[in-house]
């Protein structure tokens, strides 16, 4: 339902180490061209000294202070999910939460990162190969673009992450809705022969986490490489990448996508992924200078 006509809407993002996020900006200036008034409230572990155990008291803060709805990010959303009311089809099916909707008191998980994913990828590397892919991160946010990448019709798909249990499962759920597509490998340099797409989903890359998510010489040009991490938009992976002349997709696509479904799920509103999208763009001109 649209919440449209002069309503002020109380909306946020739980979190650790995120007051550079962008969110707080998209949310708010889509809002305006819509005739709503937004406030978008940053939520950060590391400020407060909080941790993912102390998400029932968060929840129940929102729910108190009336939110509309929350974004959880790294590192809360496989840990929301037993405390929600409700999870929505592609929530429950990719493992992992990114938005939770606040509505008559109950909290309902939704997950726009998969879709989000999809939606720059289909943009941005319209004609990458899509026969072997590698996926780096099996957590919150390499879950729901497993599922996304394999929605989009990927034949194979190779899980890497420091935890191999965790990868495993990962793999084990997703073959039961995508028999034999999808395997879990012990290392990057195993997974990656013979592949031709490579997606980073862990927090390396990051402004506190610097660096090379795997060791340089296993990129080839013929590899297309997909980052999630977008501050900084040029991490020193896809720097890489272009030196070598990969096709790539930064992990502004992806913050913009998810940003869309977001807000339409908050608000009931149809978003402008274009505006957005041009938003976001100079939102990081403006930061670099």
């Amino acid at each position: 339902m649209s919440k449209a006509g002069g309503d002020k809407l109380l909306v946020g993002l739980i979190g650790a180490g995120i007051q550079r996020s962008l969110s707080p900006a998209l949310h708010e200036e889509e809002a305006r061209h819509h005739g709503l008034r937004l406030h978008y409230q940053l939520i950060d572990l590391e400020l407060s000294g909080a941790t993912p155990e102390h998400l029932p008291t968060l929840l129940a803060a929102a729910r108190a202070m009336g939110f509309a709805g929350l974004n959880i990010t790294y590192p809360c959303k496989q840990a929301v999910i037993p405390l929600l009311d409700e999870l929505s089809p592609q929530a429950q099916a990719m493992g992992a939460v990114n938005t939770v909707v606040l509505h008559g008191g109950r909290l309902v998980g939704h997950n726009t990162d998969g879709s989000g994913w999809a939606w720059g990828f289909r943009r941005v590397l319209p004609e990458a190969d899509l026969g072997c892919v590698v996926l780096l991160g099996a957590g919150g946010a390499g879950s729901a673009i497993a599922d996304a990448v394999l929605s989009l019709g990927a034949a194979r798909l190779r899980l890497v992450d420091t935890d191999p249990a965790r990868a495993q499962s990962l793999a084990d759920a997703l073959n039961l809705r995508y028999p034999f597509r999808a395997s879990a490998h012990g290392d990057a340099a195993q997974a990656l022969q013979r592949a031709t797409g490579l997606i980073h989903a862990t927090p390396t890359g990051m402004a506190k986490l610097p660096g090379l998510p795997l060791a340089a010489e296993l990129l080839r040009p013929s590899l297309w490489v997909s980052e999630v991490v977008y501050v900084p938009i040029e991490t020193e992976l896809l720097r890489t990448a272009r030196a070598l002349g990969c096709p790539t997709m930064d992990g502004g696509t992806m913050a913009v996508g998810q940003a869309v479904g977001a807000f339409e799920l908050f608000t009931g509103l149809k978003a402008d992924a274009a505006r957005m999208e041009q938003h976001f763009r100079q939102l990081l001109e403006h930061r670099r200078n």
